[in-house]
């Protein structure tokens, strides 16, 4: 093969990977950006439009909510039963396949109780296991589905 021939294919195949690797980063912080949203941020339809796809599956070890519709008010209201959350999550491993892509991650989060009557109880503290899917849309890649699967936990929800 000419070296010039090779050379432009060389570059191709640098552009491609290049290409994939920036996807990859994109739907990374998909992932990142939920993660410390849930934290930090203002949970509202802005949130949550710039993040999921209008059929987001959302799948916990004691819950699971179905589309975008209400998905604020689910993770409001989960995050209410608390005082403080702090979520760390591992980079993602992200594959992608045309217009769709998969992504595994490790998540540790840490939940402080409210106290009551003064009464300071150990964190809720779980380890979790993250999958999941994301569809490019007509706004960019979004979250099709999250599954979290628990690994290991320590203290005690709410009761």
């Amino acid at each position: 093969m000419h070296p010039v021939m090779v050379a432009q294919l060389l570059e191709r195949i640098h552009d491609q990977a290049m290409k994939i690797s920036h996807l990859g980063a994109e739907i990374s912080s998909l992932f990142d950006r939920y993660a410390l949203g849930l934290d930090y941020d203002k949970l509202d339809d802005e949130w949550a439009s710039s993040l999921f796809s209008e059929d987001v599956l959302i799948e916990f070890p004691v819950s699971r909510h179905v589309g975008i519709d209400g998905l604020v008010e689910y993770h409001q209201k989960a995050l209410a039963m608390w005082a403080r959350t702090h979520h760390v999550n591992t980079p993602s491993i992200v594959s992608i396949a045309a217009d769709r892509a998969t992504l595994r991650a490790n998540m540790t989060s840490v939940h402080v109780h409210h106290q009551r009557d003064g009464e300071t109880l150990p964190h809720y503290v779980s380890g979790t296991y993250v999958t999941g899917d994301a569809v490019h849309t007509e706004q960019g890649w979004r979250l099709s589905r999250l599954s979290f699967e628990l690994i290991w936990k320590t203290g005690n929800p709410p009761t």
